[in-house]
């Protein structure tokens, strides 16, 4: 039977409280504080790094659920449901496109994916900017303006088609998942290095990746090696 880990216990006070402690207290917290703003200093641009990587965590989580609830998805011939697979495709395409583009140079460039996914990339890429970040013509939607005239007045009718994946296209869910590997092995390199740079270990949270997550992806295991999803 394994043992429990032990809960480690923190305790924080403002550093304006330190004057009021025995002397060999102070001089214990002054020389721990001096110490690691030394080592903080040593580490500063991989902490720089590692901060502009967990900026898109959210970002990455907000694509695995929207791209689960996409493919747990039932077809129903109606409306209603046309339009609410057309909201989930329309959060998921513009979450890809920010986590893509990053912000803070948390980004992914088109290089860093795999020759096999681009291609998926370029249409994800070309969906959010054709279809809906603008209406410039994405072959996906059509409408016609018909107008017809009988009895002295003019009909007019509108022929609309729009076509969609069903719980979103199947190519989707592996680029999801490389994706999520890449931000889980970003993180780990930096951590790497700072044990490196400072001769100290460095860690942090994981534990097993959420329900939603889908059993049959090769990142379903990343939580257990300290993958981004129990990070949020």
């Amino acid at each position: 039977m394994e043992e429990p880990e032990e809960t480690q216990e923190y305790v924080v006070f403002p550093e304006e409280a330190i004057k009021y402690l025995p002397e060999e207290w102070q001089q214990h917290l002054y020389a721990l504080k001096e110490e690691g703003q030394g080592v903080l200093e040593a580490a500063d641009d991989n902490l720089r790094i590692l901060n502009r990587i967990v900026h898109a965590f959210p970002t990455m989580a907000s694509l695995r659920y929207i791209q689960h609830r996409l493919a747990s998805t039932r077809f129903e011939a109606t409306m209603e449901w046309a339009l609410e697979n057309d909201m989930l495709t329309l959060a998921f395409v513009t979450t890809y496109a920010r986590l893509i583009d990053g912000g803070i140079g948390s980004g992914v460039s088109r290089s860093a994916l795999p020759v096999e996914l681009r291609p998926v990339h370029d249409r994800i890429i070309e969906l959010r900017n054709k279809r809906y970040a603008h209406n410039v013509g994405h072959d996906s939607i059509t409408g016609n303006l018909e107008i017809g005239f009988e009895g002295g007045k003019f009909d007019i009718s509108v022929n609309f088609n729009m076509g969609f994946h069903v719980g979103g296209a199947l190519e989707w869910e592996p680029l999801v998942v490389f994706l999520d590997g890449l931000m889980f092995r970003r993180l780990h390199v930096q951590l790497e290095k700072l044990k490196e740079k400072t001769g100290r270990e460095w860690t942090f949270p994981s534990g097993p990746p959420p329900k939603w997550v889908s059993s049959g992806s090769d990142s379903s295991t990343l939580g257990e090696d300290g993958g981004v999803e129990p990070a949020l």
